[in-house]
């Protein structure tokens, strides 16, 4: 199969769909795989070092979606990128299409094949692929907040471990997935006041096991929400619906309670965020003020760890590309039942349950595409 990966041209991304290392693999197995000029530069990997692993290297975005059969990316199409898919291509990305209506549509009347990364399941209803990139913002959501709750970023001037005779900043974590795990390990070794809230009382303890005193858990009604979020000097919104828009856990009412300069990150921007005052910003521009408090909102937070991001992510989804690539993605998807979750659209058809229901589209299970 002809591979392509184009340069990502979403705001300040930093990432690539394949690594060197990866176009190796590929290349190995007899496909051919065109990268574009530049693309690895952003994770310091140079169109020579492409050309070693065995990579054809493309001047533009152009050659790759004109004439590849799969193309493999990090972040959702962008709507130039769009313009430029085929009926016959197979597209290999992350997509977060229940919050993105114009996607959706440019996707359908593209007719194109697309695999999302973020629905591909694996044992036991986890999201392989999208784990390493929750580990990543998790951590990177205490970061953020932690910077946002300076005074010169428009923060409260709280250091969130404190310091010996002063209490420490209060952490509230807003689910106990990946994410919020991450993001509870990051603020307990910081020495904030972490507590972690959750609807599931096996995540809460699992989580309460593993942090005992380092962290407490809240069972997440809305009773305990609101006492929480009044209480924080830094919140990170971690839950998913997988492939649907996030709940819109914290109002705008509940702002009103909170601290002025006080911090709110919504790591579930990608799928529509989890805070009703939720919009989302880029690593440019990331931060904007609502009644005095600090929202940080970054759509693609890992890409400000590029190379970390990139070798973590190339990890999970080249062993489903390689499959897909020597055997064809119908014959893939009909081989590998997680694999075949990722299936988003097809030839002009919605094959996500939860996109179909979240944007009106009529649904098309997934085994009826593939025959």
């Amino acid at each position: 199969m002809r591979v392509g990966c184009p340069k990502e041209i979403k705001n300040h991304e930093y990432r690539v769909g394949l690594t060197p290392e990866s176009v190796r693999e590929l290349t190995h197995q007899n496909n051919e795989v065109w990268i574009e000029s530049g693309a690895g530069m952003g994770i310091g990997a140079t169109d020579l070092e492409y050309q070693a692993a065995g990579a054809t290297i493309v001047e533009g975005p152009d050659p790759i979606f004109a004439e590849c059969e799969m193309v493999v990316k990090v972040k959702e199409p962008q709507a130039d990128e769009r313009a430029k898919l085929r009926p016959d291509q197979i597209l290999y990305t992350y997509l977060h299409l229940a919050p993105d209506p114009e996607q959706t549509a440019d996707l359908v009347k593209s007719g194109v094949t697309a695999i999302a990364y973020e629905t591909v399941t694996g044992p036991g209803g986890q999201l392989p692929l999208l784990k390493p990139m929750s580990q990543v913002a998790g951590r990177m959501s205490v970061q953020a907040g932690a910077t946002a709750l300076e005074k010169a970023h428009g923060g409260r001037g709280v250091l969130l471990g404190g310091v010996p005779g002063v209490m420490p900043g209060r952490v509230i974590v807003i689910g106990g997935g990946v994410v919020g795990f991450n993001a509870a390990q990051m603020a307990a070794g910081l020495g904030a006041d972490v507590t972690i809230l959750d609807r599931d009382p096996d995540v809460l303890e699992k989580v309460g096991t593993h942090f005992e005193a380092r962290a407490s858990t809240r069972f997440s009604n809305k009773a305990n929400l609101e006492e929480a979020v009044c209480e924080a000097d830094l919140i990170i919104g971690a839950v998913l619906i997988p492939g649907a828009a996030a709940p819109k856990l914290v109002s705008r009412d509940m702002l009103k309670c909170m601290k002025p300069g006080s911090v709110l990150v919504d790591v579930a921007i990608d799928q529509g965020g989890c805070f009703e005052t939720s919009r989302a910003t880029t690593h440019a521009d990331p931060t904007y003020v609502i009644d005095d408090v600090v929202h940080y909102c970054v759509a693609n937070m890992p890409g400000a760890v590029a190379r970390t991001s990139t070798y973590a992510l190339n990890n999970v989804t080249l062993p489903h590309a390689l499959r897909i690539a020597r055997m064809g993605w119908k014959e893939a998807l009909r081989a590998n039942p997680h694999l075949a979750e990722g299936l988003n659209v097809h030839a002009g058809k919605v094959t996500y349950r939860a996109v179909a229901e979240e944007l009106g589209y009529d649904y098309l299970p997934v085994a009826e595409a593939l025959g």
